[in-house]
């Protein structure tokens, strides 16, 4: 039964990360994502379902669009497998808890930032606020009042070391250092980590961007890169290893 329900995430995972792409593109362009028909890119082809299988569609056509014969951007296909991916990790990791509902969210939200923040370099406000109303209803639910209300007050922290270190990098680089999306992203991060384990998903993903930023840096001086992917991702492992405070303070004890 494990087995079928790991299938059945996985399955639920790619379709949700089709949508989640068709979100990360479409609103930070202010299109309505749920009533406009799916089209190519490339020519305006209004799609079909056949089109529209995640992944599989993407084989069968060899990445190309088979009204125009364009190539296909494939950043869709890799958001519906790792999403599909990350759905079934989550069930395996966490069974029906409200944890589950809570990683559910956590994939949802990198999906959706990690296109529009690549695509366009917006974290919309639309999708922070979505995910916080969600979450706070998820820790009300699981923690009650007072545990949702000191999730609040993680938050309010969380986004006032986030507003605390833009102001150094602004004053250091004499440039803008953060984007506005991912200071108030660290608010959402709160309604979910501590605060101890929020300043760690902050060290993580700056260790995680450093590499692929140098990289960057070095091919294109220019190049603005999105930290809100990294951010995530570092959240996204902290919560899927079931990372605690005490395993934190326990191993700084040690060393």
């Amino acid at each position: 039964m494990n087995i079928l329900y790991l299938i059945i995430f996985f399955i639920f995972g790619t379709l949700m990360g089709s949508f989640l792409t068709v979100i990360g593109l479409r609103l930070p362009k202010k299109e309505n994502f749920t009533t406009t028909h799916s089209h190519c890119d490339n020519c305006g082809h209004v799609l079909t379902l056949m089109d529209m299988v995640p992944i599989i569609s993407y084989l069968l056509q060899r990445g190309r669009c088979r009204y125009c014969g364009k190539k296909i951007d494939i950043l869709s296909t890799y958001v519906e497998l790792f999403t599909g991916a990350l759905f079934a990790v989550a069930y395996y990791a966490f069974g029906f808890s409200y944890e589950l509902l809570i990683a559910l969210g956590i994939v949802s939200l990198l999906m959706i930032v990690v296109v529009s923040d690549i695509t366009y370099l917006i974290i919309p406000d639309e999708v922070l606020g979505f995910f916080s109303i969600y979450f706070i209803i998820i820790q009300i639910l699981n923690l009650g009042l007072l545990g949702a209300g000191k999730q609040l007050l993680s938050g309010l922290f969380l986004f006032g070391i986030m507003y605390l270190i833009m102001v150094i990098g602004n004053k250091t680089l004499k440039k803008e250092s953060l984007g506005g999306g991912d200071i108030k992203m660290m608010f959402v991060f709160g309604l979910v980590l501590d605060p101890l384990l929020g300043t760690l998903a902050i060290f993580i993903g700056s260790l995680i961007a450093l590499p692929t930023s140098l990289i960057l840096l070095k091919k294109q001086s220019e190049r603005v890169i999105p930290f809100g992917p990294f951010l995530l991702l570092a959240l996204t492992f902290i919560y899927y290893a079931q990372i605690t405070t005490p395993m934190i303070l326990e191993f700084l004890k040690v060393s």
